[in-house]
């Protein structure tokens, strides 16, 4: 235990002694300050002025022969394009289409009847979403119009046409829009340093064995207390810069708390249950010790520094599926499938696939339970391996060993 307390401080202060990993922090650090007093900065160039800001919106023109059916039209629109402003345009064809093409005008309907028209723009947009909002709109107008023709006054068609269905959503379970933002942040997070301090753990060991410090410190302390002391080192040097990170956000988030209004992504994100955040923590924990033990071993193994990428290669792309399936399952709003429920008992993809299924659906208590002691006695485990193969790595210099010259060593070894 001494010795794996030493190992722990010594690995422990070279992350935070490193100049590199110092300012990356404070950068992102200050990088998320900024960010969180954007809606005060951008405030600062906004006039007060209202009567400019309905001035500064895009012109949007309607063309019709029948001056009733433009009024009809432009009232609607005025209630369905709120950032154009409306204008009825007279006169050709042609004069329209130089609105246009002079940037007069952004773009133009042309009626050609109520449930008829020609859409005129310059550039058109991928984004372009004008027509299918003047087609439901168009709709409306069309029947109002009907309706008028039957008799009806406009007020009594319109009254017609305006009526709100009240409604009522009670979830019984998990509201997966509002968990989804918090649950795509640590998902990311957990991707970033598993490749990033994975990555680190692996090159460090492969350094000293590179150097030969690996034979002196190998006979000066247990395997165990090393490649424990190193992972836990990394990890707790992680999760000190993503509470640097994250809680910068947080307190720059409630300071500017009232600019931000009403955003449901930034509010969601900052608003996570305790509970979540618990389970979030433990899964984020265990499964970078894992993955971390995991790369220790392969650089112990990697008889030059150059080797290590290549030889890390199987452990990454283990994690890339495991996130990809998680991914890919969270955008279709499909949780509960039979792959990610596999997903959540194997040790190498539950720390993802488990969180999101409690996070975006309803898991059952013992479900949790038999994820999270799987999870921990494979972390355990495979820490006690990598342990015994840091060992024996020192003895496998020259080619790249094969998996089954280490299992032989280890078992040698034993």
């Amino acid at each position: 235990m001494r010795q794996f307390g030493k190992i722990l401080k010594f690995e422990l202060s070279g992350y935070l002694k490193n100049k590199i990993f110092v300012g990356i922090t404070a950068f992102l650090v200050i990088a998320i300050a900024v960010c969180m007093f954007i809606p005060n900065i951008t405030s600062l160039f906004k006039s007060d002025d209202t009567t400019d800001e309905n001035a500064e919106l895009p012109v949007m023109l309607i063309y019709a022969e029948n001056d009733e059916l433009s009024s009809l039209i432009k009232e609607y629109f005025d209630e369905a394009f709120t950032d154009y402003s409306i204008i009825i345009k007279d006169g050709t064809i042609e004069d329209l289409k130089k609105q246009i093409t002079n940037g007069n005008a952004e773009c133009a309907f042309a009626m050609n009847s109520a449930s008829s028209y020609t859409y005129y723009v310059n550039n058109l947009s991928m984004y372009d979403t004008n027509t299918a909002i003047a087609d439901t709109v168009l709709q409306d107008v069309y029947r109002v119009t009907a309706m008028v023709g039957t008799g009806m006054t406009p007020e009594q068609a319109s009254e017609i046409m305006s009526i709100q269905i009240g409604s009522e959503t009670i979830t019984l379970g998990k509201d997966q829009m509002q968990n989804f933002f918090y649950t795509y942040i640590m998902i990311f997070a957990l991707y970033m340093v598993i490749l990033l301090y994975g990555q680190m753990v692996a090159t460090n060991v492969a350094t000293e064995k590179s150097s030969r410090a690996m034979e002196v410190l190998i006979t000066s302390a247990k395997p165990t207390s090393m490649m424990f002391g190193k992972v836990l080192a990394s990890c707790i040097a992680g999760l000190v810069q993503l509470v640097a990170i994250f809680g910068t956000a947080l307190v720059f988030y409630h300071v500017n708390r009232s600019a931000w209004g009403d955003n449901m992504i930034i509010e969601s994100i900052f608003n996570i249950p305790v509970e979540l955040f618990v389970y979030m923590l433990v899964f984020f924990v265990l499964g970078f010790l894992i993955y971390a033990f995991l790369y220790g071993a392969i650089g112990s193994t990697a008889s030059k520094l150059e080797d290590i990428n290549t030889s890390v290669m199987p452990i990454t792309f283990l994690f890339i599926i495991a996130f990809f399936v998680v991914i890919f399952s969270m955008t279709r709003g499909d949780v509960d499938n039979a792959l990610i429920k596999v997903c959540s008992y194997i040790p190498f993809t539950s720390p993802m696939a488990m969180f999101t299924r409690i996070s975006m659906s309803t898991v059952a208590w013992y479900e949790i339970v038999v994820s999270i002691a799987i999870l921990v006695g494979s972390t355990i485990g495979v820490g006690f391996i990598a342990a015994k193969i840091y060992r024996v790595g020192v003895l496998l210099y020259g080619t790249t060993p094969k998996i089954g010259s280490i299992i032989k060593a280890v078992v040698r070894n034993q």
